[in-house]
């Protein structure tokens, strides 16, 4: 779980969030996030399934098992989805 505190760091910046803004969101003090993004503590199931449920990620991907990002297409219709996944498949080819 080495990278687990520099993910959520990644996360939460790339959300536009304050360790504050994440604490309140979660129920748990800046001070925990903190410890977290550095790597002092690691949180209990609870507060990981928050965070997943947050970043719109796993907790294979938070944890360092899985190092491929989801995106939750909740929502969507079926036409939008296959629109999103073309577009995702796009970037893929012209990173190649």
């Amino acid at each position: 779980m080495v990278d687990f505190g520099i993910k959520i760091k990644e996360l939460r910046k790339s959300k536009g969030m304050t360790q504050q803004q994440l604490s309140e969101r979660i129920g748990i003090t800046k001070a925990m996030i903190s410890a977290y993004e550095t790597g002092l503590r690691y949180p209990s199931y609870d507060i990981l399934i928050k965070l997943t449920h947050i970043f719109h990620v796993t907790s294979d991907y938070l944890l360092g098992i899985e190092s491929k990002k989801y995106f939750d297409i909740n929502g969507l219709t079926d036409d939008q989805a296959e629109i999103v996944a073309k577009i995702i498949e796009e970037f893929k080819k012209s990173q190649k």
